[in-house]
């Protein structure tokens, strides 16, 4: 998509990056994320990406994407891709492997678990700058005495 506002004879415009300059995200040495905006890459426009890397068994942590769809790419190694579709609250999981994807709309709840060691995934939004709603924040930050439990008792 070309860019209205960008003027291309700027001396400052961005053609070029390195991702692995920009971590998000670092757990250890196989697992972290990089990420690419528009801040890095001022010509990028209404898209950006995560260079995620994980070992076998790591989970990029329950999430969803308020303002932005996400395309997940498997680079290398093979991955479980999960959401939950809103309307009807079934759990869909897919293995996708090198040159596969899995698309989760925007706002769907979603996750991702690394089912080989050397896992490379990239994850592409249509915003520049998507938000992330984690799990573990939404629940953190949530009283216990207001979570519902389920008992025998109580209406479906």
């Amino acid at each position: 998509m070309t860019i209205s506002y960008m003027d291309y004879t700027n001396p400052n415009i961005q053609y070029f990056f390195d991702l692995n300059q920009n971590r998000l995200f670092t757990r250890n040495a196989d697992n972290f994320i990089n990420r690419l905006g528009r801040d890095n890459l001022n010509t990028l426009g209404d898209v950006s990406i995560l260079d995620i890397y994980l070992s076998k068994g790591h989970v990029v942590e329950p999430h969803y994407h308020p303002n932005a769809a996400e395309l997940v790419y498997c680079i290398s190694g093979a991955a479980a891709v999960s959401l939950i579709n809103p309307f009807n609250n079934i759990v869909t999981s897919v293995r996708i492997t090198p040159g596969q994807v899995a698309n989760i709309p925007q706002g769907w709840w979603h996750w991702e678990v690394a089912l080989e060691d050397g896992t490379h995934l990239l994850a592409i939004f249509d915003a520049p700058y998507p938000e992330y709603i984690l799990g573990s924040d939404i629940l953190t930050k949530t009283p216990v005495e207001v979570l519902a439990i389920r008992t025998a008792s109580t209406p479906n």
